[in-house]
Order: structure tokens, then C-alpha cells, then sequence
């Protein structure tokens, strides 16, 4: 259900300022810096007010409530081991135009049989900022260079999601022959055969009917377009 927050806050570091009236998003909420947190100062990365990210973000599952939602960053169960800053909620956001997108994927999916399984969706620049960090703090630098983390991400834009596609009966996810976040070419997208190859066309045939552009080095990674598109820095609660 869709609720107002009763008094916006907008976020010190924003170096765009924008109030735009409307409708907000739920759960997402302020916070304050936490111990090994990248500091709030997004430097580059300028992001608008968090009353712009409530004007602009949409709940996917208030749009397609048939859509699964297990936000990784927000658990231990990603690639760094422990919840990334900026995820404090279960709950997947894209820019308004991405969300009914994609509730047009869900509901070709349920045509099949199939349902969304979300891993990711909008990302506060802190997350992005907190990956980066993880990178250089473990050694693991490569993985930017390479194309697996990026320092300037469209998901902080609520432009890129990372999913995958479920049994709608079951919820057990089709076999896509690598997890979620494998850094390596078996997760690239036509880097499959058999069954998971079959499964990685199909998601992006369902996909691409609807706008979505896949990444070609990332089976689960899809990215919208729209105009003028700005980068975000709310809280995911």
C-alpha cells in the first residue's frame, strides 16, 4: 500500500535540489552513517533529493504484486558477505516508467507459468560507493576493470535490475547455470548451453518485449532508458 511520508527529509549531501510534488515511495527512509560505511559525500556522483527519489521511484510489487522480491545487499548472502549500506528494506524500486515495464514483463511471465525473482533493483549511491571500497579493501580492483562492478552504476539511476525467473506455482527459480553475482564468462549471457541457455533466452526474450536491454556479461542484469534520467542516494528501508 502506497503512503506519504509525513515530513520529507532531504538529504545534506544532495548536490541537486529538487522539489517535485506527488506521490512517495514507500519504504524508503533516511540514515545515518554507520561504523565502516563510506562516508555520505558522493562526491562525482551528484544525487537529487530524497523528495525527488519519492516522487520518482516506484515499488515494483505495488505495480505487479505477483513479482518476488530478495534484495541480496540487504543479507549476508552476497558476494562482500555482509549487507551493503543504503539496504535496510526488502523492497525493489525503479523509476516509474522501468516499474510498469517491468509489471509487463511479470505478467507475460505469468502467461508461461513464470514469475520475477528481483536480486536487485534501485541502488543508493552509498551502496555503490561501498562496493568499490570492498573492491580495493580485498585486493579485488579486477572486478571493475573487468566489468562486474561499476563505479558510476545505472541501478543508482532506478534504471537497472537483476532478476531472474521462478515456477509461479513453486517459487524454485529455472536453472540459469551460474548464481547471481558469479564474477566469471559462465555468466555471461550466451556463454550457456542446454537448459540454461534455453532459460537465459527466455528471460530475455520476456525482457526485451517490454524495453529492457540485457548486459551481455551478466545473464540477470537489465537496464531501462529514459529521458534526463538522475542518480538517487534514498535508503531502501
Amino acid at each position: 500500500m502506497k503512503r506519504r511520508f509525513r515530513s520529507p527529509f532531504v538529504a545534506l549531501w544532495a548536490s541537486v535540489s529538487l522539489v517535485v510534488a506527488g506521490a512517495c515511495a514507500p519504504g524508503l527512509a533516511q540514515q545515518q552513517p554507520t561504523p565502516g560505511s563510506p562516508p555520505l559525500n558522493t562526491g562525482e556522483l551528484r544525487t537529487v533529493s530524497d523528495a525527488a527519489a519519492d516522487s520518482l521511484l516506484v515499488d515494483v510489487q505495488s505495480l505487479a504484486p505477483g513479482i518476488h522480491v530478495g534484495l541480496r545487499y540487504a543479507t549476508s548472502n552476497n558476494f562482500t558477505g555482509a549487507p551493503i549500506p543504503g539496504y535496510q528494506g526488502n523492497h525493489a524500486y525503479l523509476r516509474r516508467q522501468a516499474a510498469v515495464a517491468l509489471a509487463g514483463v511479470e505478467r507475460r511471465a505469468e502467461a508461461e507459468g513464470l514469475a520475477l525473482h528481483v536480486f536487485d533493483a534501485y541502488r543508493p549511491v552509498r551502496a555503490t560507493l561501498a562496493m568499490v571500497d570492498w573492491t580495493e579493501r580485498t585486493g579485488r580492483q579486477s572486478l571493475i576493470r573487468d566489468g562486474y562492478i561499476a563505479s558510476r552504476s545505472r541501478h543508482n539511476l532506478g534504471l537497472a535490475i537483476d532478476l531472474t525467473l521462478v515456477d509461479a506455482a513453486t517459487g524454485q527459480p529455472l536453472d540459469m547455470g551460474t548464481p547471481f553475482d558469479t564474477f566469471s564468462p559462465a555468466a555471461h549471457t550466451a556463454n550457456a548451453s542446454g537448459t540454461a541457455l534455453e532459460n537465459r533466452r527466455r528471460l530475455q526474450r520476456l525482457m526485451e518485449a517490454e524495453g529492457f536491454v540485457n548486459y551481455d556479461q551478466e545473464w540477470w542484469h537489465y537496464t531501462y532508458d529514459v529521458a534526463n534520467p538522475v542518480r538517487f542516494d534514498r535508503v531502501i528501508h
